[in-house]
């Protein structure tokens, strides 16, 4: 039988800017995100690089003309609602975008001038030629050495950032958004500035040099949530948040640093129902087990994160926790993420020091379990808070089988998969029951 179509509806973000043979940037970068965010991607290509995660070997800007009728075409045909601008490179690429700049919707221009490289994307005689684009923007997006080129305001902390912010104002832009990335220090700062407020978006530095495509991301990002119909404030929060998870969970390509993961927030959200059915493995087994050791009620629960988990909301486990009774396990509520606080802060705190633990079962440090745990095929650690997990971690070149917080008389079984931690718990059960 022939299937009638069912044809979906979703914005449209155009992208303008240089092509890279790596993937990582420009608009292969923008594609994905304007994706993974739920738009449609077009573009106009403005520059062919030959470029990898090492550097750019070389760049080769196309006409104006063939940027025009990329532009016209793209016009033409569909409904864009929001347009970012990338690598230009040259004056003349600059103006050209600049001719239709009045007649677009939503427009967040990302002047790249340097690649995360260090190799230079801009023309220096087409700086200049910047000013005209941006004072038509909904949003622009330097980074500091961006930021300090266009406005000559040297950018060192969130009050020069500011500044900055306010004098890219003055060219007629609708708000700037200054990155602090290349600032140093342990937290990253970056600061949006509209005509009516000033805020600040700060979050702790990844320590990877594996930003590649960094900007390209959070401009594309935002982008696309303004082509949702988001407001700038909304819009920008959501891109820095999901630039943060990329830029961890970034994906190790090539020879040089690698690239940020554009498509973080699919991934994760997709590994949602596997973690719960992850999950209810877990208790599936253990109940079969009995485990009346992990005694008393209301301090056991089993938790699972996806793959990205970075919060409460990505974490997994039984609402209320699991009732051990005499004859087993109960559970009288079904498994869900962001309903247990505690196992998913232990869960997120053991992840800060090795993202590759996914799932945690928590439970009563009776001296029977506790005595248990030397049958684990790993070290055995203690901590006095989650606050101070790193302290286990340190103490041992092994990621820890199992943590004893001892402010809270909680045992805490860790384990990379669902398979292991009902191995590991059937282990100690079984021990602490003899």
């Amino acid at each position: 039988m022939t299937r009638r179509g069912a044809p979906v509806t979703l914005p449209v973000v155009l992208t303008v800017a240089g092509s890279d043979s790596g993937g990582g940037a420009g608009i292969q970068a923008d594609c994905k995100t304007i994706e993974a965010g739920g738009a449609f991607a077009t573009s106009a290509i403005t520059n062919v690089t030959a470029q990898n995660t090492q550097g750019v070997c070389g760049t080769h800007a196309l006409p104006s003309a063939a940027v025009r009728d990329q532009i016209e075409a793209v016009l033409d045909d569909f409904s864009v609602n929001a347009v970012k601008t990338g690598m230009l490179g040259t004056e003349t690429l600059v103006e050209t975008v600049t001719d239709y700049a009045d007649d677009l919707p939503a427009l967040v221009v990302d002047p790249v001038m340097v690649a995360a490289s260090g190799d230079r994307l801009l023309e220096p005689e087409a700086e200049a030629a910047y000013e005209d684009l941006i004072g038509t923007a909904t949003l622009v997006t330097p980074n500091v050495d961006e930021a300090e080129v266009l406005t000559d305001v040297t950018v060192s902390d969130a009050d020069t950032a500011q500044r900055a912010g306010e004098a890219l104002l003055e060219l007629g832009v609708d708000a700037a958004l200054v990155k602090g990335g290349h600032v140093p220090g342990d937290e990253v700062v970056d600061t949006l500035v509209t005509p009516s407020s000033v805020e600040t978006f700060r979050h702790d530095r990844i320590d990877t040099d594996a930003t590649h495509g960094s900007g390209c991301a959070l401009s594309s990002a935002v982008a696309t949530r303004l082509a949702h119909g988001d407001d700038i404030q909304t819009a920008v929060g959501t891109g820095i948040s999901l630039l943060s998870r990329a830029v961890r969970y970034n994906v190790a390509v090539g020879e040089g640093p690698g690239a940020v993961h554009h498509m973080v927030e699919v991934r994760n959200e997709a590994a949602r129902e596997e973690t719960i059915n992850a999950v209810e493995s877990v208790l599936s087994g253990l109940a079969d087990e009995r485990a009346t050791a992990l005694r008393p009620v209301g301090l056991t629960n089993v938790a699972g994160g996806t793959p990205y988990a970075e919060s409460p909301a990505d974490v997994a486990a039984v609402e209320g926790g699991i009732e051990v009774t005499r004859n087993g396990l109960r559970t009288n509520r079904s498994v869900a993420f962001g309903v247990a606080d505690q196992p998913a802060a232990t869960l997120l705190a053991a992840r800060e020091h090795d993202p590759g633990v996914r799932f945690t079962l928590v439970c009563d440090a009776n001296a029977p379990v506790v005595d248990a745990l030397a049958v684990l095929d790993g070290p055995v650690a203690t901590a006095d808070a989650d606050e101070r997990m790193a302290a286990a971690f340190e103490a041992h070149e092994q990621t820890p089988a199992a943590v004893v917080d001892q402010d809270s008389d909680r045992l805490v079984l860790l384990a990379p998969t669902a398979e292991m931690l009902l191995e590991q718990a059937r282990s100690v059960v079984t021990t602490a029951e003899e």
